[in-house]
């Protein structure tokens, strides 16, 4: 499709008939190139997205740069809605996943990948108790939430996963 918007959404759909079908229970998706210079339209502006990560620190190219990102983010509010609506045994698909968001970049316009933002979703199951925002400590790697994550999903015999240095409270 032409607009981004219904293209993620029937990629959305797509992830969720697999995981529905049982055809898969792990899915990775990036919705584009950090360096692509793709306009949202949708979005409210007319900037090309790489470029408009490299805002100068001026506050209406940073403002700009927010329409950008705020609609981006904003597509994955579809997937959740269609995970928690799809029924999956005695819940739905929601509440059996774990939906991992994030972000490559901390600050865009250096091109820092320090404290990077994550946010997790769904209840693995139960194992995620979910409604609770952790704050890193400085120089604590992104691994540290992989690892955990990954231990919350059964895969307790990780003990280390890339760079990580501990597990990081769920």
């Amino acid at each position: 499709p032409d607009s981004f918007s219904e293209h993620i959404k029937l990629l959305f759909d797509l992830q969720v008939l697999a995981l529905q079908t049982d055809m898969t229970r792990v899915i990775s998706f990036k919705i584009g190139r950090d360096a692509q210079n793709r306009v949202f339209p949708e979005s409210g502006s007319n900037q090309p997205f790489h470029p408009a990560s490299h805002h100068g620190n001026r506050e209406d190219r940073i403002m700009e740069f927010n329409k950008i990102c705020k609609y981006r983010v904003g597509q994955v509010a579809y997937l959740l809605d269609k995970l928690q609506h799809t029924a999956d045994g005695d819940g739905s698909l929601l509440d059996k996943s774990m939906v991992i968001w994030g972000s490559p970049m901390a600050d865009p316009n250096i091109h820092n990948h320090s404290r990077c933002p994550l946010a997790l979703f769904g209840h693995a199951n139960g194992a995620v108790k979910g409604g609770l925002h952790r704050k890193a400590e400085d120089g604590t790697p992104m691994a540290n939430v992989m690892l955990s994550a990954m231990h919350k999903l059964g895969m307790d015999d990780m003990k280390t996963f890339g760079d990580s240095t501990a597990v990081f409270a769920l």
